[in-house]
């Protein structure tokens, strides 16, 4: 088991990106892209082939990616400049001027493992990428970190196919949580049913689907989505550990233990796809569960970016640093991929144990403004005051 260690950034880091710190948001439910793969011979040269498991198909030791969209111009209704047709708007649109721009760029890197077992999707573009009809949700982008384990088939086939579930979910056009969480547990379920799979390999998974400024977290496992607003991390997740306190006693409630951090002394995480060897019959309750929680929200002006990272960069970073440098970095080049390489060669500079997947998805069009701290206004005593307060404290003793 590899030891959590957080390392927190500098008081200087944090001022210069005007970061303050927030509570996390409350849960209210229990690059799809062609990639380009590259060598970066800065990111793998301290690489030690430690740790075993199962071989992948396809190994990809550094895979970037970017890729953008900007949405129209206000109005109550828009035309794609595309191909003409028209995009409806939700009521919270309207009633601000605020539009969201969906600029992504991610960084996957085999770190110093043996093999790669992350998968990562990015879409800026989801009305395109699905060539939807002219009638599907418009603007839309979709996001997801997989961060498998035992192998890489339950990563890859909940990669590849999850998307897929959430639209054509009967309940899709009605509510679009109860379609993401029942997507998560087809999307395990048929993975059971992959004859040529090994089901015993397993991947958390998070995911992040956005209509217009309406933005959904879904979340199975320790993965993490950190909203950067004005320089603040504000956690959209909740890591599912088994010491957590509400995992434990969900799993202790399902007749599972929790032994020295491990689910039944073997997994790491309280949630998860796939890993069919620990759990029992399909439609009964498992102490590994694959439903996720639920967090929706509402962008504003404020709302920066959104990261998405597997576990190997919060074991070595907590949340604000990560958007205390994300801020810095899009201050500079205002590049979500660049901004995604840095963030994985400071995590591999910190000596992480594990794969590394970043996804950086931006709001804004222009680079976050840098924010004026007013500076602290010394106070000062006169002689007076200070005699006065001296013969108090004298009188007190």
């Amino acid at each position: 088991m590899k030891e959590e260690r957080v390392n927190l950034c500098s008081r200087e880091e944090i001022m210069a990106a005007g970061a303050e710190f927030s509570p996390t948001f409350t849960i209210i439910e229990s690059s799809y892209n062609k990639e380009n793969k590259i060598k970066d011979d800065e990111c793998l040269d301290d690489l030690k082939q430690t740790t075993n498991a199962k071989p992948p198909r396809h190994i990809s030791v550094v895979r970037h990616s970017m890729s953008s969209i900007t949405l129209s111009p206000p109005a109550a209704l828009e035309t794609d400049s595309d191909d003409g047709s028209v995009c409806s708007k939700t009521p919270s649109d309207e009633k601000s001027g605020f539009l969201p721009v969906y600029r992504s760029g991610s960084c996957a890197e085999i770190g110093p493992k043996q093999y790669m077992e992350d998968e990562h999707v990015c879409i800026d573009n989801l009305r395109e990428h699905l060539g939807a009809s002219d009638d599907f949700p418009c603007p839309a982008a979709f996001y997801g970190v997989f961060d498998g384990h035992g192998g890489t088939d339950a990563a890859s086939f909940v990669c590849s196919n999850l998307l897929k579930y959430i639209i054509d979910d009967p309940q899709f056009s009605v509510s679009v949580e109860k379609a993401v969480k029942s997507a998560f547990i087809k999307a395990d379920y048929a993975f059971a049913d992959s004859s040529a799979l090994d089901i015993s390999s397993g991947t958390t998974a998070l995911t992040a689907l956005i209509f217009g400024r309406t933005m959904l977290i879904a979340n199975a496992g320790d993965c993490r989505a950190v909203l950067g607003k004005r320089g603040r991390a504000v956690e959209l997740s909740k890591d599912h550990k088994p010491n957590c306190s509400s995992e434990r006693l969900r799993i202790e409630r399902l007749g599972g233990v929790v032994y020295d951090g491990y689910l039944n002394g073997q997994l790491s995480v309280a949630r998860a796809l796939g890993d069919w060897h620990m759990k029992g019959m399909k439609g009964s309750s498992f102490p590994l569960s694959a439903e996720p929680e639920l967090q929706e929200l509402v962008l504003t002006e404020d709302d920066e970016f959104l990261l998405l990272a597997c576990d190997g960069l919060w074991d070595v970073m907590s949340s604000q640093c990560a958007v205390t440098i994300a801020r810095r970095e899009l201050m500079l080049h205002n590049d979500p991929e660049r901004c995604s390489r840095e963030l994985v060669r400071e995590a591999l500079k910190r000596n992480t144990c594990d794969n590394l997947t970043v996804v950086v998805i931006c709001f804004l069009a222009d680079p976050p403004s840098r924010i004026e701290i007013p500076p602290t206004r010394r106070r000062s005593i006169s002689a007076e005051g200070l005699n006065l307060l001296k013969g108090v404290l004298d009188g007190v003793s």
